[in-house]
């Protein structure tokens, strides 16, 4: 009896931190791994022409920012010839409907910062759906994360699909 009390108090222990802890992540400087965070309050900002994009080939995730909620995540990023996209999975799934609320928020508003090696870039997310870059892109995310992303699955809307452009902050 006393080990199903202490299992219960480990319980709940882990509950009260996991809650402290996706609470506490909102006022970081940026998201804490899979945790969403807060705006960015460190990073370079980058001015200027558009850089050559061709970098984040070799980049796994990058932390991406709205600036409408002000929060932030962690997220892959594909580059096709020299344009930038994100893609967000779990759409359509339960999970991915209770989870996923900053795509839907970026369709809203979507102004965003990139976060890449701390440097911050000013971008507009639009969603693409269909389109001649949709193709490569989505076989690039596929060859890129292992996924079996595919043209289809994006006009059943799950993955999305957004194009960071230039600001027009």
């Amino acid at each position: 009896m006393k080990l199903l009390r202490w299992s219960g108090y480990g319980f709940l222990s882990l509950v009260v931190l996991l809650i402290a802890l996706v609470f506490g992540a909102r006022f970081a400087d940026g998201p804490v791994g899979i945790i969403a965070g807060g705006a960015f309050t460190s990073g370079q900002p980058v001015v200027g022409d558009e850089p050559d994009w061709q970098f984040v080939r070799a980049t796994d995730t990058v932390e991406l920012q709205l600036i409408e909620p002000e929060r932030s995540r962690t997220t892959w990023i594909v580059e096709h010839d020299g344009r930038i996209f994100i893609p967000c999975g779990y759409m359509t799934t339960t999970w991915g409907k209770l989870w996923k609320k900053w795509p839907i928020e970026a369709e809203r508003d979507g102004r965003a910062i990139l976060r890449v090696d701390g440097k911050l870039y000013q971008r507009q997310l639009a969603r693409i759906t269909i389109g001649p870059v949709l193709e490569p892109v989505v076989e690039k995310l596929s060859e890129k994360y292992a996924v079996g992303a595919t043209v289809a699955a994006v006009h059943n809307d799950s993955p999305w699909i957004f194009e960071l452009l230039p600001a027009t902050l």
